[in-house]
């Protein structure tokens, strides 16, 4: 047996000899253990339980070896919803929560008296964004759509798991919208940007699905999709939304003003100060 300052200390250097962070060792402790960080502080010299030691060990090998935390535990936090994470959808991250915390401000903004807000979320995996937006906003009827069978076999339990009604459709793309006849007022999505021959982390690379990272041979084939084909689905006075590359603003401003030359839209910077969010607004 050991405490839980000697375990913690041991896991952060292995951590460390493998780049990764050493505080991946406190979080994954919190979870599993499902205490406060004062409350473990408090205990650090007691003796770590025989069960959870041996759980704690186990998924510690399993982090060590670059497969993601959250895939350890089979769960994400975002936005405070919980919401269940697999080899089949993309672990929704921190700066996804930045682009809905937008959404939501738009939505007020802009509809600020419309009693229903038609959505949709275009490519939506585990469906962390559009739960969240109808979560947070009442009025939103949320649709969501994904090429992926298996993504929506998750997002569906994540949608009931979080007591939200949405509306999930298998499909490429806007597809399944122009073919429901769907008129939105918030069209939203965090597509695949990567760009095809870009290294990526293996933690990432050999542990999240190819279909939700890349974009194709400059990362923006998805993007000139539903720009080509997003009249067809929004109302006249609508806002898109989207996540995107911190370092594709000249080629995104570019691909804007080609495609949707009537459109007024804007770039916004999450909290690290990079370009990430491209809002994309039709007569409003």
């Amino acid at each position: 047996m050991s405490t839980f300052a000697k375990t913690i200390k041991q896991y952060e250097k292995e951590c460390l000899k493998n780049d990764i962070p050493a505080e991946t060792v406190m979080a994954y402790l919190l979870e599993i253990s499902q205490r406060e960080r004062y409350d473990l502080f408090m205990h650090i010299d007691d003796e770590m339980p025989e069960e959870l030691a041996k759980e704690f060990r186990v998924g510690m090998e399993r982090i060590l070896k670059q497969e993601p935390m959250s895939h350890v535990l089979g769960y994400s936090w975002f936005y405070g919803y919980k919401m269940i994470v697999n080899e089949d959808v993309l672990i929704p991250r921190c700066e996804t929560e930045e682009l809905c915390a937008l959404i939501l401000s738009r939505i007020d903004e802009i509809f600020p008296t419309q009693e229903t807000v038609e959505c949709a979320d275009v490519g939506t995996g585990s469906g962390a964004i559009a739960i969240t937006v109808a979560k947070e906003e009442s009025r939103v009827k949320m649709h969501a759509t994904d090429i992926s069978e298996e993504a929506l076999v998750t997002a569906r339990q994540n949608a009931k798991n979080n007591e939200v009604d949405i509306d999930f459709t298998a499909g490429d793309m806007l597809q399944p919208l122009i073919d429901a006849n769907r008129h939105l007022d918030v069209l939203i999505s965090n597509p695949p940007y990567i760009p095809q021959d870009e290294q990526m982390e293996t933690s990432v690379v050999d542990f999240e699905p190819h279909v939700a990272l890349f974009g194709g041979e400059d990362g923006l084939k998805f993007y000139r999709m539903i720009f080509k084909d997003c009249k067809k689905v929004l109302n006249k006075k609508a806002f898109m939304a989207f996540e995107m590359g911190w370092d594709q603003r000249e080629r995104m401003s570019k691909l804007v003003e080609e495609l949707l030359p009537d459109a007024r839209y804007e770039m916004l910077k999450d909290m690290n100060g990079k370009d990430r969010m491209l809002f994309v607004y039709f007569n409003c």
